[in-house]
């Protein structure tokens, strides 16, 4: 029928009070294939017994934990991180509503679940979830991706304690110290002894009160300067409490970091790649570790370390540990090519497809043509453990020498030396300083470097290469970026532990869903 002027405009009934003789349940309302049903049926085969057990019989009724650790899930996966927000979800949507049976637990009780009650059962329950998704066939826990990022620490950015800072206070009060023992000694030497402060090899509160007693009695009846007066006071005042503090400090810091924030000492301060100022400001955070294959999280892991080389072994272990499955290959970028890895894996039988830091360069012929006389570019004649220089005279080996590294791992070094470099027509390219060259060579490290180089060149390495770049890397862009999770909602070492597991959860999850 065309439309007329003479036609009215229809608009569809709206009753909003009528009352409805059979009122729709909420599971009508949820369709069959919604992403909160596949919450509700993985969640459901999980063991909690391990979360039953953190609670105690007695008292008054409290939630099921497992009606919790859906509703916590479900909101992890729906961007809803804060414990206020998913107490409004649980008022509001239909979808928390079927999941929770109408259950409408307030904001205190979410964050003390997720805070305490989850705090050594989720890592069990994340374990289960995997292994049902590989049963199902999702992933394979034989080949692992392994990447790391940086994510910020719910703590100020600026209440910081650094540890070079400690140490140059406690040098800066042994060196006063010092000075106040030997102006003592200069007005009044027969009442001091021995004791010199310069000799300590570590200084500490008691050895400071002992020293400056000492010196005020000492100097007790002898004419000094007011000066020298005040500057006692002070440090009988205040030297021993901010030693006292100092060594707080150094035990939060521990042997393997060298800052924290003070309003979460387990933060460590990184440098992130979210730096909306772009002046390389240091912020408090974690390095989150983990391992994927097929886009699936297998495993994950926090550290407090800088830098991903630290932090491979015991990530793997971890993944070992739980899973117990241990990987037949591991594949991962530069950041975790250190000979100490290296060897680690090479030792538990697992093929490393792991560059080492130079590896891109020297693909480069240009940036390799720069340095034509490197020791790596020498002969080395292995039957007789010679060098031979550009020239072709051997250089003999002259000893060994073992230096750890800054983790501790022992590195072996063998020194060769040339001769006769006076006369060379090369000396001014190949060896520019006085003397004759000496090299140092690693060479448990060269045969390392050299093993992972062949199997990243090879046809299986070159695929390997490329798989990571889309295998582990979309996974934090997906959580950082579309899910907008660039900061913790909770503070230590253990809570972050729980948020990484909730993050890790809920993507693996998103995925099996889509």
């Amino acid at each position: 029928m065309a439309r007329g002027k003479t036609l009215s405009v229809v608009f569809k009934a709206n009753h909003q009070h009528q009352l409805m003789a059979f009122p729709p349940s909420l599971d009508e309302l949820v369709a069959a294939g919604h992403p909160v049903r596949v919450v509700h049926e993985v969640l459901e085969k999980i063991d909690i017994t391990g979360l039953l057990q953190q609670y105690k019989p007695g008292g008054s009724s409290s939630y099921h934990p497992r009606m919790l650790l859906k509703a916590l899930v479900y909101a992890y996966i729906n961007n809803i991180y804060s414990s206020r927000k998913i107490e409004e979800a649980l008022q509001e949507s239909i979808y928390f509503m079927w999941l929770t049976g109408m259950s409408k637990p307030d904001h205190n009780t979410i964050n003390r679940f997720r805070g305490q009650r989850l705090q050594k059962t989720l890592q069990p329950i994340f374990t289960q979830v995997v292994l049902l998704l590989s049963e199902e066939g999702l992933l394979s826990l034989k080949d692992l991706y392994t990447d790391g990022t940086k994510i910020e620490a719910n703590a100020n950015r600026y209440t910081f304690v650094w540890g070079k800072g400690i140490k140059t206070s406690k040098e800066r009060i042994k060196e006063q110290l010092n000075d106040l023992w030997k102006y003592a000694q200069s007005v009044a030497a027969a009442e001091l002894d021995d004791t010199d402060p310069s000799g300590f090899d570590k200084i500490d509160k008691e050895k400071v009160s002992a020293t400056i007693e000492q010196i005020n009695t000492a100097l007790r009846d002898k004419k000094v300067t007011s000066k020298v007066r005040q500057k006692l006071t002070y440090a009988r005042k205040n030297w021993p409490a901010a030693l006292d503090k100092y060594e707080q400090q150094e035990k939060i810091l521990g042997n393997g970091r060298s800052s924290y924030s003070k309003t979460d000492p387990d933060a460590t301060f990184m440098r992130m790649k979210e730096d909306h100022m772009r002046n390389g400001q240091l912020k408090p955070g974690y390095n989150v570790q983990i391992s994927t294959n097929n886009q699936f999280i297998a495993s994950y892991s926090i550290h407090q370390a800088t830098t991903d080389t630290k932090t491979l072994i015991p990530h793997v272990q971890q993944h070992v540990k739980k899973l117990k499955v241990k990987p037949a290959n591991i594949t991962a970028d530069a950041g975790y090519g250190s000979e100490q890895n290296y060897e680690w894996l090479e030792n538990h039988r697992i093929t490393a497809y792991v560059k080492h830091g130079q590896f891109d360069r020297q693909q480069n012929e240009k940036i390799r043509s720069k340095t034509p006389y490197a020791p790596d570019k020498l002969y080395y004649n292995a039957q007789n453990d010679i060098y031979s220089c550009p020239s072709g005279k051997p250089m003999h080996n002259i000893g060994d020498r073992v230096k750890p590294n800054r983790t501790g791992f022992a590195q072996t070094y063998t020194f060769y030396r040339a001769k006769k470099c006076g006369g060379c027509p090369l000396k001014e390219q190949c060896h520019p300083g006085p003397g004759n060259r000496v090299i140092e060579v690693n060479h448990n490290w060269n045969r390392l470097k050299q093993k992972a180089e062949a199997r990243l060149k090879s046809k299986k390495g070159i695929q390997k290469r490329k798989q990571r770049c889309f295998d582990v890397e979309p996974v934090f862009a997906n959580i950082k970026h579309n899910h907008h999770f660039k900061r913790f909602m909770l503070r230590g070492l253990e809570k972050v532990s729980i948020e990484t597991g909730l993050l890790a959860l809920a993507h693996n999850l998103r995925k099996k869903i889509a």
